[in-house]
């Protein structure tokens, strides 16, 4: 089995910090809203990206998937009472020249393997998908986010 730990403290306040290895993120824990920091679900809704993100990387040389690029972009949609997340959305977008076929086994897997992905799909609604784009399509200002597709 593996496990993980990670510390975290309040700086000062509104502010938190965690760390773990020689990695230190920091983030609002302040009771309302900050402009310029993530909060916790987004944090989740980060590890969740990040899960994906990882499993593309880990899988293509399993599956002898050729890509160039991916980005994701998730959403997810908290209810107040009992306060949890209810739903995420998420679309990953890769630029190859892979087959449908092949894209579709890549799909398949990374909504097997990720150990974020099935713990969240346990807890709450997970819909998304996977949007191939050709090699060809992808531009300096392509690839950093999707802005309202989902």
């Amino acid at each position: 089995m593996l496990e993980y730990t990670v510390e975290a403290e309040q700086v000062v306040p509104n502010v938190s910090t965690a760390r773990a290895k020689r990695a230190q993120i920091f983030f609002d824990s302040s009771p309302g809203q900050s402009e310029h920091l993530l909060n916790p679900a987004e944090l989740l809704l980060s590890a969740f990206s990040a899960c994906l993100l990882k499993n593309v990387e880990r899988l293509a040389p399993l599956l002898r998937f050729a890509y160039t690029r991916a980005a994701i972009r998730v959403h997810g949609v908290r209810e107040d009472k009992p306060p949890r997340l209810v739903r995420i959305d998420w679309e990953l977008t890769i630029w190859t020249d892979e087959p449908a076929a092949r894209v579709d086994l890549l799909e398949r897997n990374l909504r097997k393997q990720g150990t974020i992905y099935n713990t969240l799909a346990a807890a709450c609604e997970v819909e998304g998908r996977v949007i191939a784009l050709p090699t060809a399509a992808l531009t300096p200002s392509s690839a950093p986010m999707m802005e309202g597709s989902l």
